[in-house]
Formats: C-alpha cells, structure tokens, sequence
C-alpha cells in the first residue's frame, strides 16, 4: 500500500466519523440488530422445522453407518470420493489432515497473504470467485453425501460414480487452478483478468450442479427406513402398547395378568408370575425390567429381546415397553390423559372394517402369534390379505357370512375338533385368555358382513337407518 492509497483511506475513515459512523455505539448496534435476527430465525427453524430424533445408540447394531452432522456431509463425501482415486486414494492422511489443515491455514493467513486494499467487490474477483466455487462445491457434496459409490462386477467405478467424481473433485480442483493462474498472469492478460475469473468460476459451478442434477437423475439416495422416535410421554406409552402387543402378548397376556402360559411352543404349561401386580411393579426398578427384556430369564422360558443378544428389540423400543408397563400398572405413577386410546367400535348397526376396527384389535391380541417366524399354524394376521388367505385352514378359518367360521368358533371359546379322531385342533384364541366380549362381537359382525376391508366398503353392507 503506498501513500496515495494510505491518505484515501484516511480521509474515507475521516468523512465516516464526521457522519457519525463510530464503533461505539454505531457499529456494535449493527451487530446487535444482525445477531438478534439470526437468534430469532434459529427459534423460528428449531420450532417449526427441528431436528429429527434418533433412537438411543445400539452398540450391537452392526448395520449403522455412522454419518456427521449435515453440516460436515461435504467433507465426509469429499473423503469418500478421495478415497476412489488410484494410489493418492490409499494415503488417506492426505485429505482427512493435510487439505483441511492447509485450507485453515490460509484462511489464518489470509490477511496477510491479501494486501489489497480495495474492498469493492469489482477489486477483489479472485477472492470472491474462489469463495463462490467453493460454496457451490460445498452444496454439491452435501447434496451428493447420501448416494453411493459403487463399482461393477469387475471393480470399475460406476457412471454415477465418475460423475460424482467430477462435479466433487475434479471440476472445482480445476476452476481453482485456472482462477490462481488468472491471478498470476494479471499482467499479461490484463483487463480480461476479472472477467476470465467470473466466467471460469461461473461455467464450473453451473458444471458442478449439472453434474449433480444428473447424478441424482440416474442414481436417487436409497431410501432409509426411518426408526420410530417417540418424544412425548404419551407417544412413549403408545409405542410401548404395540410394541408389548407384539412381542409379550403370546405369554402373558394383553394385561400382563397370565399366570399360566398356553398354546405357546416349548412353553405350554408354564407357570409364571403375573407381571402387572405390585410384587413386580413396586419392586423391580425400570432398569431391572428392562434387564429383564433385554437378557430374558432363560431358566424361566423366556428368550432374550435385545439385538445384543439374539433379539428384535433396540435400547429405546425396551424402554418403551418399560413406560408402557409402569404407566399401566403401576398404581403410583397417572396415565396421561392423551396416552389413554381405546380400540374403536362400531356404531350400533354400523358394519365393523378391517381398516378401522379388525386391525387395532389383531395388532393387540393375535399379531403377537401369528406373524412371520412363529409356531401359528401358517396363519399370519399382518395384514389383510394374510388374515384371510394363510394358515393350514384357509377357506375355513374366515368364510364369509359363516357364523361356524374356525375364526369366530376359536374367539368364543369353541375348540375346533377333527371330525375324524376326535382330537382337539385349537382349543381357543388366544389361548391364554378370551379377548374382551366387545372385540370378540366386532371380529364377529366384520366376518359375518364379509369382511369390509375400508370404511367406505362396510357402509356400502351396513343397513340403511
């Protein structure tokens, strides 16, 4: 900066203070007004938009991919994409130490590396050209951050692949190289120079995003299967419910009151403690009875739950259940009030629906048994073309209109018998206690109304009033 430059700026800063643009209180009141209005769109976003919840980290949970938080995804796709280049991709302390620590340190030194002392954005295209590309290379790997790098049989990269190489490293490595060179050259090239950079830097960014749009054409993001985070205590208790619906019904009952197990494989005859009564709720602590859930009793019958150990359960769907029980049972603790959702009825001459009123009561008392991977008899409740075409019965089990259905027969108590032999088939369902009479006259009613699937197709059989 010589002394020409030195004086316009002193006079500039002079002509700003007889204004009366001072530091105190001018510029901190600025920067008061602009944090201010960042706080307040961070509340805005965290209230109306928030952040995913996540369930509890599962240590036996091999197929996790752990990922950063979205705002480190480009640096995490910039190593992935690093790591497929042929020899320097092997030498992985190159971009996950060397790169970002260079890139700090010019950031560190760019004061001092940058001496000029205009501040006009036409002075300083470099500056702004490099910064431009490189938020575009920063939106482009985020974006790009959650499709896979793959390779074909043989081992080659993949078109989206090679694309993905180029729009992250390749195509923003050499628009900083020209831009820098531009800089060099300024002398030689000379008017053109900032120019050459805006045009160099906006042909590779509209490169970069081509390139993305193009990925993301021909290779979408997998989809992932969200896991269910319930966050109030009400939506707890209800993932709880259908979670114990769904595993700890077969032996102990919707209500936790079983005290002898039956129709269960290996466990017929069992005698155990009923679950719900203050022995257990006022003794056992939440964490004993996720322990409980967790590692199973073996010596008592019951297999153990959790992933860690051969289980379906993860550490949050444990202590759902655990909220579920305590919330139910135990006489201390008060069920809220937006947690308390009965099973819908029908109307009185209103035609029950599997969607609406034969699915909740399945889920709650039968899905337990009859779903994939247990002793059912074939028959699988899951969903309604299984309820009404699986099983070693099928075209007995439900038949339309047929009050002798095996469904209605087995729910009321009526063993199904082979007419050959005399040997009880099924003796009830389910087999540790009768559902409530309301549930047992809705299952009844649906079948004899011929099975409505939807609301609209059960007023279609129900009566006109």
């Amino acid at each position: 900066m010589n002394e020409e430059q030195k004086k316009q700026i002193h006079e500039k800063y002079q002509r700003a203070l007889q204004k009366g643009e001072r530091f105190w209180p001018d510029s901190i009141y600025k920067d008061l007004v602009v944090s201010f209005g960042i706080f307040i769109l961070l509340i805005l976003l965290a209230t109306f938009v928030g952040v995913p919840g996540e369930p509890k980290a599962d240590p036996s949970d091999s197929s996790y991919v752990p990922k950063p938080e979205w705002y480190f995804l480009f640096l995490f796709k910039f190593l992935a994409l690093y790591g497929q280049l042929p020899v320097i991709g092997k030498v992985e302390w190159i971009a996950a130490v060397l790169i970002p620590a260079l890139v700090l340190i010019g950031l560190f030194l760019l004061p001092i590396l940058d001496r000029n002392p205009r501040r006009h954005y036409s002075r300083r295209t470099l500056a702004l050209t490099i910064m431009a590309v490189f938020v575009v290379s920063m939106v482009v790997l985020t974006i790009l951050a959650n499709i896979p790098l793959t390779a074909d049989e043989n081992g080659r990269m993949t078109l989206p692949t090679r694309l993905q190489l180029w729009a992250g490293l390749f195509l923003p490595a050499a628009v900083y190289i020209l831009l820098v060179l531009y800089a060099l050259l300024a002398k030689r090239i000379g008017p053109l120079t900032g120019r050459l950079q805006v045009w160099t830097a906006a042909a590779g960014s509209a490169g970069m995003l081509a390139l993305m749009a193009v990925v993301l054409a021909i290779a979408p993001a997998p989809e992932v299967a969200e896991s269910r985070v319930a966050g109030t205590l009400a939506e707890q208790i209800a993932a709880g419910q259908e979670l114990y619906a769904l595993h700890c019904v077969e032996c102990h009952g919707d209500d936790g009151t079983v005290t002898l197990i039956q129709g269960v494989e290996g466990l017929e005859g069992t005698v155990v403690s009923p679950i719900n009564s203050q022995d257990v709720m006022y003794t056992f602590t939440d964490e004993t009875l996720a322990n409980i859930i967790n590692y199973g009793q073996q010596s008592l019958g019951m297999p153990p739950f959790g992933k860690a150990y051969g289980g379906e359960l993860g550490p949050s769907e444990i202590g759902y259940i655990v909220t579920f029980m305590r919330y139910s049972w135990d006489d201390r603790m008060e069920m809220p009030a937006e947690a308390v959702v009965s099973l819908p009825l029908p109307a009185p001459g209103e035609a029950p629906s599997y969607d609406v009123h034969v699915q909740p009561i399945l889920q709650r008392y039968c899905v337990s048994c009859h779903r994939a991977g247990k002793e059912n008899g074939g028959l699988l409740m899951t969903s309604y073309e299984e309820t009404l075409t699986t099983g070693d019965y099928a075209g007995r089990t439900i038949v339309a209109g047929d009050p002798n259905s095996y469904l209605i027969l087995v729910i009321n108590g009526t063993p199904i018998t082979d007419p050959a032999t005399g040997e009880v088939l099924i003796r009830q369902m389910p087999p540790t206690r009768l559902m409530p009479p309301e549930y047992i006259d809705v299952l009844t009613r649906w079948i004899l109304a011929g099975m409505p699937r939807t609301a609209e197709d059960a007023q279609a059989v129900s009566p006109t009033p």
